[in-house]
């Protein structure tokens, strides 16, 4: 049920909340991109009030009351959402934007034997300044994967028929440039998947590694888990400093509204999760150093090296989490056909199912390889023994390789452009 809910609300709360914001007025626009930073915020303001105070009440007071607390607030903010109704821009719901997509790949492949013509004019579009998606502007023509604009060539058939209302056999410019987009869109998309994978280690290796630190501040224990409470406080303190400080600085240097492009964003965040497990594999370095100093190489034991170590790879986690996960809502919300934006969100958050997919087949080839011939590899069951720093070198190294690829692709990337 949580996973239902969750389908549902996320790919189309951020892009309901950006529909309230006028393009064509500069000011609201302008306010558009503080939103998807604050709408971040307020998401992380709750994550942490359920990790520290919530589970503070479940463990002193009960269960009972720990969950009825969150319930009462998400029915109180049910009713404040609705009771609002009359005041909310409503976008036009165009249709099934996956039937679109398949009308233009049918009606190019109905029409593989038609030249395109030189013309782009002679290209199928209807009159007007509204196109005949409902909600959405026109699209310009571009002359990328040409192909596919062989969906909106009016051929001596759609004459003789004198109807172009079948859209099955004839597409307009703008449905064929809606595919053009998410298409252009998928490398940008890809790429970002391997930074899902970084994430994962935040709730993964991150608290194994914590589990073998010492855990004691002063008379406290800290649980190793309970450190990626740093990493949600990293955001809350990052989100502020972007939106009122970052941006204006930069936005002297590159004169762009939103200071950096949704893109150079992306870009900043992925080097910043490079970083992190760069961090990580200097913490396990040093971790192991004092193990063989100590001669716990062969216990299973706790080493004396402060589990606070952690924290700045949890800060950096943080920091890469508003550059590049609000960046990645930004630019899927923007890069978006008018009637495609809960679609594109829906895409832009398959990247963190499939990112944990990649660390989870990253770890199990990992342990496989690295365990031949009777060795321990890098991550048996007594770490001290392993060598963890020597993953968080892998993934770190992935994730180069990978920020160069979306280097390629940003440069190359072509931003739509709508009537």
């Amino acid at each position: 049920m949580i996973a239902l809910g969750t389908g549902g609300i996320k790919p189309c709360v951020s892009s309901f909340g950006a529909d309230q914001f006028d393009d064509t007025d500069q000011a609201e626009r302008a306010k558009k991109g503080s939103f998807f930073n604050w709408f971040y915020f307020c998401i992380n303001i709750g994550s942490f009030i359920s990790g520290t105070m919530i589970v503070w009440i479940q463990d002193n007071t009960g269960w009972g009351i720990g969950f009825a607390i969150p319930t009462i607030f998400m029915a109180l903010a049910i009713s404040f959402f609705f009771s609002a109704s009359n005041k909310y821009r409503f976008q036009k719901p165009g249709g099934s934007p996956l039937t679109r997509v398949c009308q233009v790949v049918i009606a190019a492949f109905r029409k593989w034997h038609i030249e395109v013509p030189h013309d782009t004019s002679l290209l199928y579009e209807v009159d007007g300044q509204t196109s005949a998606i409902e909600g959405s502007r026109k699209l310009e023509h571009t002359n990328e994967l040409e192909f596919l604009d062989r969906a909106a060539v009016i051929s001596s058939a759609d004459l003789k028929s004198e109807s172009f209302t079948d859209p099955w056999k004839l597409c307009t410019v703008t449905q064929v440039e809606e595919l053009k987009i998410l298409i252009r869109m998928f490398p940008i998309w890809a790429t970002t998947i391997i930074f899902s994978a970084v994430y994962a280690q935040n709730s993964s290796m991150f608290i194994e590694q914590g589990m073998v630190l010492d855990k004691r501040i002063g008379s406290f224990n800290i649980p190793p888990a309970s450190l990626s409470t740093f990493d949600v406080i990293s955001v809350i303190m990052w989100v502020p400093l972007y939106d009122r400080i970052l941006v204006p600085l930069a936005r002297k240097f590159t004169g762009r509204e939103k200071g950096f492009s949704e893109l150079q964003r992306m870009g900043i965040g992925l080097v910043l999760s490079i970083l992190a497990m760069v961090s990580a594999a200097l913490v396990e370095l040093k971790r192991l150093e004092i193990a063989r100093s100590e001669g716990l190489i062969h216990e299973k034991a706790a080493v004396p090296m402060s589990i606070l170590w952690q924290i700045p790879q949890y800060f950096l986690v943080g920091a890469a989490e508003v550059f590049t996960c609000i960046g990645q809502v930004e630019f899927f919300y923007d890069q978006a056909p008018d009637a495609m934006r809960s679609l594109c969100s829906a895409l832009a958050l398959i990247t963190v199912s499939l990112g944990n997919y990649i660390s989870s087949i990253i770890l199990t080839l990992v342990s496989y390889i690295t365990t031949q011939g009777g060795d321990p590899g890098w991550i048996p069951d007594n770490l001290n023994e392993g060598h963890l720093d020597r993953f968080f070198w892998l993934i770190a190294g992935i994730s180069f390789v990978n920020l160069i690829v979306y280097m390629g692709c940003a440069v190359r990337y072509r931003y739509k452009k709508a009537s």
